[in-house]
């Protein structure tokens, strides 16, 4: 049986499907959406707590360079392979450079599940991988646009405040802010107040994937003929992906379950901030084709298949 968190995203999509009148108010996901970014900050903080190394460093900078690496592997494949338009196959290449707070969480709770040794700084790896992904996928599209001198001008002027949005979207400052608590104040001195968020953690967990559920159902609907490349891309990507995580993760000796998370983060796709930077930096791109890609498929094959999938991938790559 999935983990019973899991069971809440198909229920949302069986509700979506069915076209149930079952919704959660905008207020009430923002809230749970907010709540799930400061808890697995807070989670990956406390866990951090007394553990920095040298070691730490090395294993952070080669996170990083999965950040910068997998961009540059996915826009000519969405470019030539899938056949988007430039603006589409840089977004692609942001989207899944970044990564999928949700699939993250998911990723978090069936490693606690299995009882799988996970260091804390696996929260670190969200921001790690979402940062350089959303400015390679700009850069990208500056770099082969032929289009007039005049609009490469207004990028460059977009381009000096996307740095600034990206650092500071509330997912990045919670992620983080939450980490610096938790790191400073550990599992103990900080009890009274982390306490009520970690403990609750699969129950915001299991609301947050019911209203995933809603909307990748909601997503689907737009799926026609004509995306077939896209869908087997979408489907096809996040295998392959996650064995750059997975090698990585064997690279520099990381415990079985910081493994399944890391190869899990590099199958996923952005589907919150990465939408909300390229809408303003790449106005051509069609959101709603990267929304479809990364929301309506990859992100169901992930939470159902691919996580169980990829730690199956590293018990053979270990064993």
């Amino acid at each position: 049986m999935p983990d019973i968190v899991v069971m809440f995203f198909v229920l949302g999509v069986v509700a979506g499907v069915v076209r149930s009148d079952l919704s959660i108010p905008k207020a009430a996901y923002d809230i749970l959406s907010l709540l799930l970014m400061l808890t697995i900050g807070l989670k990956g903080g406390m866990a951090l707590h007394g553990s920095l190394s040298t070691s730490l460093l090395i294993e952070l900078a080669g996170v990083t360079l999965l950040g910068i690496l997998i961009p540059l592997v996915v826009f000519p494949i969405v470019r030539y392979v899938v056949r988007l338009s430039l603006a589409d196959s840089a977004s692609l290449a942001a989207h899944y450079g970044s990564v999928s707070a949700g699939t993250f969480a998911v990723a978090l709770a069936y490693t606690e599940a299995h009882s799988l040794i996970t260091g804390g700084q696996v929260t670190l790896y969200l921001v790690l991988l979402e940062l350089p992904a959303i400015m390679l996928g700009l850069m990208l599209y500056r770099r082969f646009n032929r289009t007039s001198t005049t609009t490469n001008t207004a990028e460059n002027g977009k381009a000096s405040g996307l740095w600034h949005e990206t650092l500071t979207n509330r997912g990045v400052i919670l992620l983080v802010g939450g980490v610096l608590i938790g790191w400073l104040y550990g599992p103990d001195a900080g009890e009274s107040v982390t306490g009520l968020y970690t403990n609750a953690f699969h129950g915001i967990l299991a609301l947050f994937l019911l209203e995933m559920g809603l909307v990748a159902a909601d997503t689907l609907r737009s799926l026609r003929w004509g995306h077939s490349r896209l869908v087997m891309f979408a489907l096809t990507a996040p295998v392959v992906l996650s064995c750059f995580g997975l090698l990585m993760a064997y690279w520099l000796g990381l415990p079985a379950g910081s493994a399944v998370i890391l190869a899990s983060l590099t199958a996923s796709a952005s589907y919150i901030a990465a939408p909300v930077a390229i809408r303003s930096a790449i106005p051509d791109a069609n959101i709603g084709l990267a929304m479809l890609a990364s929301l309506g498929l990859t992100f169901p094959f992930n939470v159902l298949i691919g996580i169980p999938l990829y730690h199956h991938f590293w018990t053979w790559l270990v064993g």
